[in-house]
């Protein structure tokens, strides 16, 4: 598994915790990255089939995945969500065979894992917030021919891929410089040229735009859309950032306690949130308005804002012009209003009860 925060040692130094990662027929992990050596074919990129893992026993057991199942299809970009301690680290971890489920299977274009961990993940591969991945002390272009070695590819036979990769990601002028040398966000850009290195074909991104900086940040969400478009990727993204989630992903699996409550397209999940609202600010708007504006409808927000009251209220169709008329006949003049569309935080908020930490660093498939 590709990591984020290397120190900088040689290849030569590094223990195989610290590189990509590939499971062996024995379960031991290796030092190799994702091959190229599958066939393209019809079978789904991943089938996740009633995995359950617990952890302890009796009364101390805490189930921390209960009977999960979704298939993705190749080539589509996939988003999971959920609070902290919903499950999605284990989940995670169980799908790269990090973890062992107590029930439940997983296949990996087509291949089960218990079948053949190695030949499974041959075109998996990673990049996990918080852990290590790139090699410091190494330029840009040499990590990459790097990572696309340890695969078991020619370097010089994808030298073309690897420009397109550092030109779609902007490092082309940062293509001799050592890794330890660039920015954080160019770091994050260079992990991820890593992982694309070797050719995978599935591949698992946390917080893939964190120390992104805004335009790096959409060059990116741009890449990962153009790579599932035009190449067939899969990508599996998981981000605390809603709005890198409703950007690039098809398709959104939430979780929280262990189980998927919702699994669906961004545009349906976006649909079943319960908030149509339209926001109003007028001077006129005092504390007799608002009790009886609560008397008819559900007001989601009041606030005072530069002398005036700003109030949000869930109306939508008649209720909108009722409400309307309601201000009307208390003497209210608008001074402004706008809808508000429901985003995929409330989305999130009404499936789990929880925020979803929007700006924070995440939860981390490490932890």
């Amino acid at each position: 598994m590709n990591d984020t925060t290397s120190t900088g040692q040689d290849p030569t130094e590094q223990s195989t915790d610290d590189a990509s990662f590939r499971l062996s027929e024995n379960g031991d992990t290796t030092a190799v990255s994702a091959s190229t050596t599958a066939e393209v074919t019809s079978e789904p990129a991943l089938v996740v089939d009633g995995v359950s893992k617990r952890f302890g026993s009796g009364e101390d057991a805490v189930v921390a995945v209960d009977d999960v199942s979704f298939t993705i299809e190749q080539g589509s970009v996939v988003g999971l969500l959920g609070p902290n301690g919903a499950g999605k680290t284990t989940l995670i971890k169980s799908i790269l065979g990090m973890v062992l489920p107590d029930e439940g299977t997983v296949q990996v274009f087509g291949t089960d894992v218990r079948d053949g961990r190695r030949g499974a993940y041959a075109d998996v591969d990673a990049m996990l917030e918080g852990a290590r991945n790139d090699y410091w002390r190494l330029t840009v272009r040499e990590n990459l021919r790097y990572f696309a070695t340890i695969s078991g590819i020619d370097p010089d036979s994808v030298t073309a891929r690897h420009d397109r990769l550092l030109d779609r990601l902007e490092l082309t002028e940062y293509a001799d410089t050592a890794v330890r040398n660039l920015s954080r966000g160019m770091k994050q850009k260079v992990s991820l040229a890593s992982v694309l290195a070797g050719g995978a074909k599935l591949v698992f991104l946390d917080e893939p735009t964190l120390g992104l900086d805004v335009e790096s940040s959409r060059t990116l969400r741009e890449e990962l859309k153009r790579l599932a478009r035009e190449e067939g990727l899969t990508i599996f993204v998981s981000s605390h950032n809603m709005r890198v989630i409703e950007d690039v992903c098809d398709r959104v699996i939430v979780m929280s306690d262990g189980r998927v409550v919702a699994d669906d397209t961004v545009e349906a999940l976006l649909r079943s949130a319960d908030r149509n609202a339209v926001q109003i600010t007028s001077a006129d708007i005092d504390d007799g308005v608002v009790r009886a504006l609560e008397r008819e409808f559900k007001l989601l927000a009041v606030e005072a804002v530069d002398g005036r009251r700003r109030i949000e209220v869930r109306a939508s169709g008649d209720d909108l012009y009722l409400l309307v008329d309601r201000l009307r006949e208390a003497g209210v003049t608008i001074d402004g209003m706008r809808t508000i569309e429901p985003d995929l935080e409330d989305v999130f908020v009404g499936l789990t009860g929880k925020q979803s930490g929007l700006g924070g660093a995440g939860e981390g498939w490490s932890q």
